[in-house]
This record gives structure tokens, sequence and C-alpha cells, in this order.
């Protein structure tokens, strides 16, 4: 029997001296207690981000660690931009044309457009101008809110750690009565 209780022993010691050593290869020992300590005050700043975004688009992805998303921001942003100038100078493209021939000139679509065409024509590259601008300025937005967001969520908890506890509910002042019931977390 006490052969049995030593052999228990050893493998409980095994085990306990295992786990350690499994657990210290995820530690890096060049680490201090000060990187540690810094490493815990990571957590950003969702007004510092807004902020950021706000002033240059982009930033508040950069603050965030978020280094892949602010190419993604400044291409949108170019686009849009991008967009607009083309059609404000498309649309001033018309605009002249029907000017210098309301003045009685001779356009570059003389022959090919009537005067009711230009304004036709003018009123629909400043149309594209306007969406073009009112997307540019929801993608902006968008891209403040996202920064925000993303440093609200830097401190959040993404480990595998789902666990299911069941357990009395506590009464906070002793009574004369018994109580029957449970208490019911899932811990994401």
């Amino acid at each position: 029997m006490l052969s049995r209780l030593s052999y228990l022993i050893a493998i409980l010691a095994i085990l306990a001296f295992a786990s350690q050593s499994l657990y210290a290869q995820y530690d890096n020992e060049d680490e201090t207690s000060e990187s540690v300590v810094l490493k815990e005050k990571t957590v950003k700043s969702p007004r510092r981000a807004s902020l950021y975004s706000a002033i240059l688009p982009g930033a508040g992805q950069i603050y965030n660690g978020k280094l892949w998303k602010a190419p993604i921001v400044w291409a949108g942003m170019g686009t849009f931009a991008y967009m607009a100038i083309d059609n404000q100078s498309k649309f001033m493209r018309f605009k002249d044309a029907y000017l210098l021939r309301q003045d009685g000139g001779i356009d570059e679509f003389y022959d090919i457009l009537t005067a009711e065409a230009l304004i036709n024509e003018m009123d629909r590259y400043r149309r594209f101008r306007d969406l073009n601008i009112i997307g540019a300025t929801l993608f902006y937005v968008i891209q403040i809110v996202d920064a925000n967001v993303d440093a609200a969520l830097s401190d959040f908890d993404v480990s595998d750690d789902i666990s299911l506890s069941i357990s009395q509910p506590g009464t906070p002042f002793a009574t004369a009565q018994q109580s029957i019931g449970f208490t019911l977390s899932l811990k994401f």
C-alpha cells in the first residue's frame, strides 16, 4: 500500500512541476516587473483615438495599433476626394459651355448637345459631386467611430476561457426562512 501512495505522490509532484514548466514557456525570462506594468497600461483612450482620427483620418487607427486600417482609410478618402474633384471639373466644363452658348458664342458641344442637354449634364455632374461629398463625410465619420470603438474595446478579454458556474444565491441579510434557488452565470 505504501508503494501505491508513493507512486501517487510522485505522479502528482511530476504533474505539478510539469505544469509550472509549461506555463514558464509563455513567459519571457528577459521581462522585468516594469515591462509587465507597462504592458498593463496599454489600454487605449477612445477620446484620444477619436481626436487623432478627426484631425488626420487614419491617425486614430495608427494610435490603436491597427496599422493595416490606415491605408484603407486613406484610399477611401482619396477616392471620394478624387471623384468629387473630377465631377466638379466636368460640371464646370458643361457650365462654361452653357454660359458661352447663352452669350452667343460657339462651345465645344455646339453641334452635339442642345442647351437643355447641357443643363441636364450640369445637373447630373453636380449631383454626382454632391453625393461624393456626402460619401466622403460619412466615410470620415465612420473612420472616427471605428477608431473610438477599437480603442474602447482594446482591453476586451478575447481569451478562450468560456466557463459556466452554478452556485447558490447568497442572501444579504440573515433570515429565519430558508430560500431555495440557484444562480447561473456564464463567463465569456
